[in-house]
């Protein structure tokens, strides 16, 4: 269905929706360069200070304070940052600001980044100041703690005023302030602040005064932003943050966005969120930030279909997500054969928090255990829009013991079920929001690369359907059941092919807890059939360091016999151990041939699509094939081929025709799947079963410059 291109202007202190003609030009992203394309399909958002310009055809060309926003994007797309000059860079802790102040500074980065990225703040320094500059390839020039105001004065022809307002009857006034000031392009600040600007120089008017104001409570304050700026504010970007934590309001600024704190344990509190929420689109917009108590106000947003991305110190949206380059997904290693073993995985909280894989994630990432064994750490696949060189770092440090997954429940923070309060947030019997949610997640899955999510707290049967259905990417799900974990959880496989597993214990805070939880059942393992078993450790308690140390106690429980593997293995052999289908491609023992090629073979199924683990025929002849011989026969009944644009190439490049055939003994074909005029990134597909040791992927017609690019193919059969 076509998308209507929205056009918001502000305009007298309203916000229009006007119908414009497809002819906006947007910045799209093709091997790290930022390209003008043309697209049809957007929602943009345009301030009252926008100027635009058009090409020689009379198209309007995406512009400094132009904000486009597409229908499958987290985030506005953000002109690349700065080089020259180069970015100014502020220690706000080193600067000694106030918690007032740095609200002005985080709301100004937000409004002056919406032009385009020049302002980097530094506040929450657990990671080295130059780690995330570095990865995001930025030229940085940093402004003097002992001068700080200077930032302002070298951006202040870009502010039109202050909201002024205080804290003194509630420190609410100051979401209030940078709502306002995102929508009008003013800076937020105290009495106190002012006097500081005017000394240096900046004497703004104060375009709105909120301390004339009464209001003392939470509720009442935010029941003034909605009467009055909820219709102004983009809908699909909610700012949920204590208001003096402001370091998420950059992109609340830079974007247009409402910034609440409301707390859903409180009735008239719960009642004004939920008229917030109502208004935002399931499957599309988004939470940002943290609520006063964790699970009333995920199961809020859950509620109503929406996800939260956790984000209380995320810092500097609004550069790193500027830095649009594709994530660039580790080769997956190949597993041994199946055997009689106890195969154990170990997860790693609590990697659903963006400013948690921003910072302490950092510095725990260069502890000497990790590679040691197997680990599974949770990251964000959100990181896909915020910072996609953050995953492209911890990708690209990552060794093969390391192994990423999604933080629950997928894209973003939602709990379907609260096993602390014995309820369903979202209805275990209607699929109508889960979907949605399901949806979004799958798109972001398959960006990042993450192939489990982990599960807060449960899903019903029709949840678990939902993810099925709409996650085909996935190999598996944990459920993280606080309550429920203790010999009343077991294994489901949903529509018989996707796992859903306990952790348990599903938040240890130790080794020796996580190897009690295993031993319940290592115990009574017979060595007759292969054992599973699955926990997650605290990353707050159990590091790499310490988790180390799994190893002999587990090989202590059950001498010989305790296999730690990556989750993405684990499933695997879960699925052979109990007749599933599952993907034949990690097999070690898979031959894989192909016709002459410009790259290595084995490229075209490393489990990885990106850009340098491609397989690119030699000629510009158009044709090309793969082989994979199993070794063994398999009842073959899916298929997966990703093509160019999956790994972020340009869409033509993608493959146009093709046969995928099996074979018993790699002389007689049989055709399972035909594709003519193919012009999507990725083509998986579920075939009647069929016994087959070989498959064989024939290309007829490449890309239209001849060469044939496969990402990655992917097998699936079982015994």
């Amino acid at each position: 269905m076509k998308k209507t291109l929205l056009l918001a202007l502000a305009i007298t202190g309203t916000t229009q929706l006007v119908a414009q003609q497809p002819t906006t030009m947007i910045t799209s992203t093709t091997f790290g360069e930022n390209l003008r394309t043309e697209v049809e399909q957007v929602e943009k958002i345009t301030f009252t200070d926008t100027i635009y310009n058009t090409n020689t055809s009379g198209q309007r060309i995406l512009e400094a304070g132009d904000l486009v926003w597409p229908e499958d994007r987290l985030l506005p797309l953000f002109l690349p940052p700065t080089t020259t000059p180069s970015i100014r860079t502020l220690d706000m802790s080193a600067a000694k600001l106030s918690d007032t102040e740095r609200v002005m500074f985080c709301t100004m980065q937000g409004i002056i980044n919406r032009t385009r990225p020049r302002i980097l703040l530094y506040n929450h320094n657990e990671e080295p100041q130059s780690t995330w500059p570095t990865a995001h390839s930025l030229r940085t020039q940093a402004v003097s703690t002992s001068t700080p105001y200077s930032l302002v004065k070298l951006f202040k022809s870009e502010i039109k005023g202050l909201v002024l307002y205080s804290t003194e009857k509630s420190e609410h006034y100051a979401n209030l302030a940078v709502t306002i000031a995102g929508l009008e392009r003013l800076l937020p600040v105290t009495a106190e602040i002012r006097e500081k600007l005017i000394a240096n120089g900046m004497d703004f008017p104060v375009v709105e005064d909120l301390t004339t104001l009464t209001m003392t409570t939470a509720y009442q304050i935010y029941t003034h932003l909605y009467n009055n700026y909820w219709s102004r504010c983009t809908h699909r970007l909610l700012i949920s943050e204590r208001p003096l934590i402001p370091y998420v309001h950059d992109i609340g600024a830079a974007c247009g966005a409402a910034c609440v704190y409301l707390d859903p344990r409180v009735s008239n509190e719960n009642n004004l969120l939920s008229k917030m929420l109502k208004d935002m689109k399931p499957g599309r917009d988004i939470v940002l930030g943290w609520y006063p108590e964790e699970r009333s106000g995920m199961g809020a947003a859950t509620k109503y279909g929406l996800t939260t991305v956790p984000a209380d110190f995320f810092e500097n949206t609004t550069v790193y997500a500027a830095v649009n380059k594709p994530v660039k997904i580790s080769p997956v290693p190949k597993r041994g054969k199946l055997e009689n073993k106890v195969y154990a995985a170990v997860y790693i909280s609590d990697g659903d928090n963006i400013q948690y894989c921003q910072h302490a994630m950092a510095k725990i990432f260069e502890q000497s255990g990790r590679g040691k064994i197997p680990m599974n750490w949770t990251i964000s696949p959100a990181l896909v829009d915020f910072a996609p060189m953050m995953l492209n770092y911890y990708y690209r440090k990552a060794t093969t013991n390391d192994c990423f997954v999604s933080g629950p429940s997928g894209l973003g923070y939602a709990m379907p079920y609260d096993a602390h309060n014995y309820r369903y947030y979202a209805s275990q019997n209607n699929s109508a929001l889960i979907t949605p949610y399901t949806q979004l997640t799958q798109r972001y899955i398959e960006k990042a690369g993450l192939r489990v999510i982990t599960i807060w707290d449960d899903v019903s049967s029709v949840q678990r359907r939902v993810y099925a259905e709409n996650c085909p990417y996935l190999y598996g799900l944990t459920i993280n059941d606080w309550e429920r974990q203790v010999g009343r959880l077991t294994t489901k496989v949903q529509s018989n092919w996707l796992p859903i597993t306990v952790q348990y214990p599903c938040y240890a805070n130790s080794v020796d807890v996580i190897t009690d939880f295993f031993n319940r059942d290592i115990k009574n393992f017979t060595g007759s059939k292969p054992m599973f078993v699955t926990g997650q450790a605290t990353v707050w308690d159990v590091g790499p360091d310490k988790l180390v140390a799994l190893k002999d106690k587990l090989d202590a429980l059950s001498p010989g016999n305790v296999k730690i593997v990556r989750a993405d293995h684990w499933f695997s052999y879960f699925n052979e151990a109990n007749h599933l289908p599952f993907n034949l491609t990690l097999l070690q023992d898979m031959v894989i041939t192909s016709s002459t090629a410009k790259t290595n073979v084995r490229l075209a199924a490393d489990g990885s699509p990106s850009e340098g683990y491609i397989w690119i025929s030699r000629t510009a002849e158009g044709t090309g094939w793969i082989q994979m011989d199993f070794q063994e026969t398999y009842k073959i009944s899916r298929y997966v081929v990703r093509h160019a644009e999956a790994s972020g190439l340009e869409p033509q490049l993608n493959t146009r025709d093709y046969i995928v055939e099996t074979s018993l003994d790699g002389e007689t074909w049989t055709t399972v799947g035909t594709h003519t005029d193919n012009t999507v990134p990725v083509n998986d597909v579920s075939i009647t079963p069929v016994e087959a040791r070989y498959v064989r992927v024939n290309v007829t017609n490449g890309g239209t410059d001849g060469f044939v690019r496969i990402g990655d193919i992917e097998v699936y059969g079982a015994h």
